[in-house]
């Protein structure tokens, strides 16, 4: 079991920053690939961005591409996500989860925090 807990949010302007972290306990963080998912009132759960358990590999959404940068520390068993150049589009819950590969797919990640949210006022 791993245990996933999100802060960060809030409320910020459009053009303004924030930093997600997701602190993790449980079973080894460092064996677990990680990402962000976000999802907007009446959408679906949208893929942002993971992380390969090393941190080598990263893929990020086109939609956040440049603007939006997945990290992680091993050390501190907490994943990160930066998140600059903010939009009223990004408005949503985030949530990060943790699984076998750095992936797409939600389905693909067994763990899963309660989320975040994210308001961006225009």
């Amino acid at each position: 079991q791993v245990q996933l807990v999100e802060s960060g949010g809030g409320l910020v302007q459009t053009g303004g920053s924030l930093r997600l972290s997701c602190a993790a306990s449980g079973r080894t963080f460092s064996g677990y690939a990680m990402g962000w998912f976000r999802q907007a009132p009446g959408k679906e759960r949208e893929f942002v961005a993971a992380i390969s358990f090393g941190g080598a590999i990263k893929n990020h959404a086109d939609s956040v591409k440049g603007r939006f940068t997945i990290s992680r520390d091993n050390a501190k068993n907490t994943m990160y996500l930066q998140m600059n150049g903010l939009k009223p589009e990004d408005m949503a819950v985030y949530y990060c989860a943790a699984g076998r590969s750095p992936v797409r797919i939600a389905a693909d990640y067994s763990y899963w925090g309660q989320g975040t949210q994210v308001t961006v006022s225009s």
